[in-house]
């Protein structure tokens, strides 16, 4: 039968004697704490605790933490409370409770800066070495579904092709054109405003043309193309992934590869020649602008000197660059994509990644270039 809970406060000079009596168990929680509660301002201003239970008629886990938790609270003096009349047979469990959290943390010693630097290097390291993986993993996937289609081309997903031109092609020649333009236009303004110091203003065009084929025509594109598709295509398949639709597409019997990332990577390899294309064109008139409105250099005379700087070389390093650049932005756009997890935080945080790598890689891509070339004279 249970017995009702009781607890008695009796101040005895510094010493608070508490006195717990009938069923501290859990049947009766509610009664429990609030007659721990009840003494709580008591116990915190006392000097020392001393609990009496030989009143205490039953006794479980929660009523024993209870009776602990005020045997814990004041004393200022860091004395542990004096626990007297524990029946035998809860006197076990007393002990079991009194032991609980009793052992302070060791303190952590403070990190040491350079074993901090060494331990994100190793992270670094271990990230690359598997970006790598997902990367050259994708690659052979790609050159798999492409031998697929080879041998069989009615696989080839031509309407998925044509759309994703259109979208990354198509749709992006106006901003293409703009911004190639404007690059090609400021080039010229301070090439002209700088060589007018030493008369020669006319190898403003040769710079120019030799950048603007070789280099920045081809790199402004690709860095535009990276952040405008690269991240489109990461958005979508992330949200495919979200949704469980690629998934689908595998239980249906249908590789997401042939279906979804073959389209998207031969668009992108196709139309990335043809915007750079079109935007040396434009950057190459854009200084044509600047030459004759701000350097008195006519447009026969432009021509002309260009004709001259430039040759068929110069514009094959660049529109060789565009192919293999549009390959790296397509896989690591599609495999950041498929990386995404359950959460629109991930797929913001891969969209973000996406286009970071993408333009990474470009730029290294485009060193790498301008180093082979060099060393076969082109």
């Amino acid at each position: 039968m249970n017995a009702e809970p009781l607890l008695a406060a009796m101040p005895s000079g510094d010493v608070l004697e508490l006195r717990p009596a009938g069923s501290w168990i859990a049947a009766n929680v509610s009664k429990l704490e609030a007659l721990s509660g009840s003494v709580k301002a008591d116990v915190d201003r006392s000097r020392a605790v001393k609990l009496d239970m030989s009143g205490v008629s039953e006794l479980d886990t929660l009523g024993a933490w209870l009776l602990e938790k005020l045997s814990r609270r004041s004393p200022s003096t860091g004395s542990p409370a004096e626990i007297v009349g524990v029946a035998d047979n809860y006197s076990g469990l007393m002990d079991e409770v009194r032991h609980v959290n009793r052992h302070n943390p060791a303190p952590v010693p403070a990190p040491n800066a350079a074993l901090l630097r060494l331990n994100d290097l190793g992270k670094a390291t271990v990230g690359a070495r598997e970006d790598i993986a997902i990367f050259l993993q994708m690659l052979g996937a790609l050159f798999m579904a492409l031998i697929g289609v080879v041998r069989r081309p009615r696989s080839l997903r031509l309407t998925s092709l044509v759309y994703q031109l259109y979208r990354i092609g198509w749709q992006a020649i106006p901003i293409i054109i703009l911004i190639t333009f404007l690059i090609g236009a400021i080039i010229a303004q301070q090439g002209f405003f700088h060589f007018r110091r030493f008369g020669a203003e006319s190898y403003t065009v040769d710079m120019v043309g030799i950048l603007v084929l070789r280099e920045l025509g081809v790199l402004i594109v690709a860095i535009m193309v990276a952040g405008r598709s690269g991240s489109a295509y990461t958005a979508e398949l992330g949200s495919m992934k979200m949704r469980e639709e690629i998934d689908a597409l595998s239980t249906m019997g249908l590789d997401p590869v042939d279906v979804l990332i073959l389209p998207r990577v031969m668009a992108l390899v196709i139309a990335l020649p043809i915007l750079a294309f079109i935007g040396s064109i434009a950057a190459l008139y854009g200084g044509g602008l600047v030459a004759q409105f701000y350097g008195d250099m006519g447009p026969a005379i432009y021509l002309a000197r260009l004709h001259e700087a430039i040759s068929v070389t110069h514009f094959k390093v660049g529109i060789l660059k565009a192919p293999f650049m549009a390959l790296v932005i397509g896989i690591v756009a599609c495999s950041e994509g498929l990386r995404v997890k359950g959460s629109a935080e991930s797929l913001g945080k891969q969209t973000t990644t996406s286009v970071v790598k993408s333009i990474f890689l470009v730029i290294v891509l485009d060193g790498l270039f301008a180093i082979f070339f060099a060393s076969i004279g082109m």
